[in-house]
């Protein structure tokens, strides 16, 4: 058996400048496990304030500093572990050392149970006059309020101690998956156009085949990644439905009127936001990507648009590469619009090694940023020298420009805004890349293919994550009402909002229905749709930049360094967008649209 590719090499043998620096976590794996072993000592430290809380001010206040300074070392401790894992999850001391942090998270939250149970059962005026009689109370107001919030949902003493402590059994189906997915999952190589084979993996399959020119790759690949997918849908659906079943047990207990809103709660988001963001696009944006699909289907000239061709480029001869290097020049020259402070940032994770770019074996797919407090945010990511690359590290930058203004100008406690928010800077920085590269380009192919990279953005997240978001919206209320998950249920509410969607453009075939098993996002609660709330903040914003320049910039590095201190609705209004109105969802719908006209245009 040819094969076309070197087979994908081990995390060992990656060159030292395409990882991460975790150094400047820990410089050792000695040094980890010894500040693993003191943070777990270091618990009375903020134990000895139990059954204190209510007393007086000053208690309260250095109860809330200490458990602060203490979670700002287990984020460090946990984001080493869960760093090694993303980085090469075959290796077994890097399997043991996730799950011991898991558990070591377990009791920690446990032992610290008691500091929020405390704090809502002191009397509201009292804990009023704490915050008028210590002023170093005041940052923590935020946090406080939040918790009164929970009040009616939160369980006895003894009740949310023990539910904390089994944290580590709460995680474990997001733990099978992701286990079962990069160490497990074994992809067979696929031939392509001269009879060549080709080694497949998940990163390959969604980073590089499903956008393939070629249409034989696209089906030999799809072909092989869904060969997989099926052996292992039984046991995803069971480990999936142990999730969901687990959040509407606990959604009962808590008392919430539905699991929706449980999940909901934390996100500071109404049920009326929730459904209108997934059903306006549902119904708006569906039509536009009708007509795209159909184009692509035209210019193609494929006698069907399958589901796999969804992502295939529209001008397949035109797919510029570049390297690492220079795609990093570019992301700094859009970036450069929001001023030097946001400038040097970018330099110095570019520079820096707070990036992890490299393919290995073992290496979680997709992308993320992971920013551990105090110390500086980590991107991962797969290069596959493709142009498009560009978008996806310049939307991780975006994340951890905002992490960084964040944690320099906010304490831990008010470091993090709502999920509801947190996609905003990422797509806000796709934004300015696309921007900056039609306004620098008068070619049209190229024109054209900047256009595409934007409807690439958009369809990441306003198809892709919105349809996982119906999805999820289908799954608990079918849980709600008693319904087994089996992998049957999963595949046919899939398809039925493939369908609903695509109606009649696209053709939704057996591997279609199987994609609840490709992404993690069903483990962590309603966040799938909050990628569509994000770019509609961003598109709104960003357009706001490009007609008003730098008071709209200001305003937008000022929400930045806002952290978690006000609620979502509220930071995205100091942004200068409203988004308890459907208006910006619509805006975004209307750019969605223009783009593809501009596109069928090209054609004509």
């Amino acid at each position: 058996m040819l094969m076309t590719n070197h087979q994908r090499i081990s995390r060992d043998q990656v060159p030292d400048a395409a990882t991460w620096d975790l150094t400047d976590l820990f410089a050792s794996r000695d040094e980890w496990e010894e500040e693993l072993r003191a943070v777990q000592q270091s618990l009375p430290e903020v134990t000895q304030y139990q059954g204190k809380i209510g007393e007086n001010a000053a208690t309260l206040r250095d109860c809330l500093e200490a458990r602060e300074k203490l979670l700002q070392r287990v984020i460090r401790v946990a984001t080493y572990a869960n760093l090694r894992q993303s980085a090469d999850s075959t290796d077994s001391t890097n399997q043991a050392n996730a799950a011991k942090v898991s558990d070591v998270l377990a009791k920690i939250d446990a032992v610290l149970s008691f500091v929020e149970i405390e704090i809502i059962s002191v009397p509201e005026a009292k804990l009023n006059q704490y915050f008028d009689d210590e002023p170093k109370l005041i940052p923590f107001s935020k946090y406080v309020n939040d918790l009164k919030e929970k009040q009616s949902h939160t369980l006895s003493a003894e009740t949310e101690s023990a539910l904390a402590s089994l944290g580590s059994l709460f995680r474990s189906p997001y733990t099978t998956y992701n286990r079962s997915k990069l160490s497990d999952m074994q992809f067979v190589p696929f031939p392509n156009d001269n009879g060549e084979y080709q080694p497949n993996s998940f990163a390959l399959y969604e980073a590089n085949y499903e956008a393939s020119p070629s249409a034989v790759v696209r089906k030999n690949a799809y072909d092989s990644f869904v060969k997989t997918l099926k052996q292992f849908k039984n046991t995803f659906a069971a480990t999936y439905a142990t999730k969901v079943n687990q959040e509407v047990v606990m959604s009962r207990l808590r008392n919430y009127d539905s699991v929706t809103d449980m999940l909901l709660a934390p996100q500071q988001v109404t049920q009326e936001m929730y459904h209108n963001q997934l059903d306006i696009l549902l119904e708006e944006l569906a039509p536009h990507m009708r007509r795209f699909a159909k184009l692509k289907q035209q210019v193609l000239g494929l006698e069907k648009m399958a589901f796999h061709d969804l992502k295939a480029p529209l001008d397949p001869d035109f797919n510029p590469e570049t390297s690492y290097e220079e795609a990093a020049e570019t992301v700094l020259e859009a970036l450069k619009v929001m001023g030097p402070e946001y400038s040097r940032i970018m330099e110095t994770a570019l520079s820096e090694r707070w990036i992890d770019y490299a393919d290995n074996i073992g290496k979680s797919t997709g992308a993320f940023c992971s920013s551990p407090y105090g110390v500086h945010p980590y991107i991962l990511t797969t290069w596959t020298n493709q142009m498009r690359g560009a978008f996806t590290l310049a939307h991780e930058l975006g994340h951890a420009g905002h992490f960084y203004l964040a944690g320099k100008n906010q304490r831990l406690t008010n470091s993090r805004p709502s999920t509801y928010f947190i996609e905003a800077p990422s797509t806000m920085n796709e934004m300015l890349l696309g921007n900056h590269l039609l306004s620098n380009t008068d070619d049209t192919r190229m024109r054209r293919w900047v256009i595409l990279q934007l409807l690439g953005t958009y369809y990441h997240n306003f198809v892709t994550h919105l349809l996982e978001g119906a999805f999820q919206r289908r799954v608990y209320q079918l849980a709600e009402s008693g319904e087994p998950l089996t992998a049957d249920v999963l595949s046919g509410q899939k398809a039925a909002v493939l369908s609903e969607f695509w109606d009649d453009s696209v053709e939704i075939d057996e591997g279609a229905t199987l994609t609840w098993m490709r992404q993690p996002h069903y483990y962590m609660g309603l966040y799938s749709y909050t990628y569509s709330a994000g770019l509609t903040v961003s598109t709104a914003v960003s357009q706001t930049i490009f007609e008003e320049g730098q008071p709209a910039i200001d305003r937008w590095l000022d929400v930045l360094k806002a952290g978690g201190t006000k609620k979502p609705l509220d930071l995205i209004k100091q942004a200068g967008v409203d988004m308890e109105k459907p208006d910006a969802i619509r805006q975004a719908v209307s750019y969605v649209a223009s783009l593809i006209d501009e596109l069928e245009k090209s054609y004509e």
